[in-house]
C-alpha cells in the first residue's frame, strides 16, 4: 500500500476536496504543491512551488509512492491570447513533463494525471469512450492532450506507471466557471428558455471524482491506463435545471424556445461554441472504469444535485 502521496494543486477545487477525503482516511502521509500558501493555512503538507518546467521538485517528491497532479492553468485571466498560450505550454506541458520526470527519476511508482474530456473533443456524435480519436478543441485541451503524449512517452521509458483520468464537467459546491454561473443564475426566480433542451450530457460529481482518483491510487490494474468517467447517468440541460432548482425549493420555471433557434443566434453571434456547450450532446462511456476497476459512483447525479445546491446554501449564509 502506498503510504506517502503528493497532490499538486492542493488548494483547488478538485485537489482540496482530494485532500480532506484522503486525511479523512488516515491512511497516507500527504504533501500538497501549491503556487500560492493561503496565510490561514498552517498546514505542515502545504509546500509552495511553481509548477513549471524548471521547479525542482526533489524535496517534496522524496519518499513519495504516488503523485497527482491537478495543477493547470484553464482559464485565461486577460485578453493577451499570445500569453495564455505561453502560460498554458509553461503550466500545463512543461510544468506537468518536468514534475513526472522527477518523479520519475525519484523512484515514485505512479503518476496519477488528471486531464480533461475536452482532449476527446466538445461535442459527441455517439459517447466517447477511451478509445475515441482525440479531437482537442481549445488552447487548453491542446495543452492538456500535449502533456498526455509528453507522459506517455516518459512512462514507456521508466518504470513509473502512468494513469491518465479524463473527467467531463466537474460540479459541487466550489466549483467554479459555467456550474457556478449557472447556480448563480437559478438562484434568481427567472424564467429560462430551456424547455425543448432535450441533450444529453455527461458529468461527474466532485465526490465520484475523488472517489475514483483515490481507487487508481492502488489499484493494479489502473497501471498504464486512461479512464473516462462520470456520474454514469446523462442529464439534459432542461433535467438539470430543473434538479437545482427542485433543490432549491423552487420551481424549474423553464419556456420552450426551438434548439434552432440557439444555434442559429450562435452563428449570427460567433459564439457557436458557447451553444454547442449548452445545447449539445457530451457523452462519455465510462464502463471501462467500471469494469476493469470494480468502480461504481458512490452518488446518483440526483444525490450530487442535491447535495451541491445544500453545501452553497451553508456556504452562502
Amino acid at each position: 500500500m502506498p503510504r506517502r502521496i503528493l497532490v499538486t494543486g492542493g488548494t483547488g477545487f478538485i485537489g482540496s476536496r482530494l485532500f480532506e477525503i484522503l486525511q479523512s482516511l488516515n491512511q497516507y502521509d500527504i504533501r500538497l504543491v501549491v503556487r500560492e500558501l493561503n496565510p490561514d493555512i498552517s498546514l505542515s503538507q502545504f509546500e509552495v512551488a511553481g509548477i513549471d518546467g524548471i521547479t525542482d521538485y526533489s524535496e517534496v517528491i522524496a519518499g513519495c509512492d504516488v503523485v497527482i497532479h491537478i495543477a493547470a492553468i484553464a482559464h485565461n485571466s486577460n485578453s493577451d491570447l499570445a500569453s495564455f498560450a505561453e502560460n498554458l505550454n509553461r503550466v500545463n506541458v512543461d510544468g506537468t513533463l518536468n514534475l513526472a520526470r522527477q518523479s520519475a527519476n525519484a523512484g515514485v511508482k505512479r503518476f496519477i494525471f488528471i486531464s480533461t474530456i475536452g482532449v476527446n473533443g466538445s461535442v459527441s456524435l455517439e459517447p466517447f469512450t477511451e478509445e475515441s480519436k482525440s479531437s482537442p478543441h481549445n488552447p487548453y485541451s491542446i495543452s492538456k492532450y500535449r502533456a498526455e503524449l509528453g507522459l506517455r512517452e516518459l512512462a514507456e521509458s521508466s518504470q513509473m506507471e502512468l494513469v491518465i483520468i479524463r473527467p467531463p464537467l466537474v460540479y459541487g459546491s466550489n466549483a467554479a466557471g459555467s456550474f457556478r454561473s449557472l447556480h448563480n443564475l437559478l438562484v434568481k426566480p427567472i424564467p429560462l428558455p430551456f424547455g425543448l433542451v432535450n441533450n444529453q450530457r455527461s458529468m461527474i460529481y466532485i465526490d465520484n471524482l475523488v472517489d475514483f482518483i483515490i481507487r487508481c491510487v492502488e489499484h493494479p490494474a489502473a497501471a498504464n491506463q486512461t479512464f473516462l468517467v462520470s456520474d454514469g447517468e446523462d442529464i439534459s440541460l432542461r433535467r438539470l435545471i430543473a434538479e437545482m432548482r427542485l433543490s432549491m425549493g423552487s420551481s424549474p420555471t423553464l419556456f420552450p424556445v426551438p434548439v434552432a433557434l440557439f444555434r442559429l443566434l450562435g452563428k449570427l453571434t460567433g459564439k457557436s461554441g458557447v451553444v454547442d456547450s449548452l445545447v449539445g450532446d457530451l457523452q462519455v462511456d465510462s464502463s471501462k472504469a467500471r469494469k476493469r476497476l470494480g468502480w461504481t459512483p458512490p452518488y446518483t447525479f440526483s444525490q450530487g444535485i442535491a447535495e451541491t445546491v445544500n453545501d452553497f446554501k451553508e456556504r452562502n449564509k
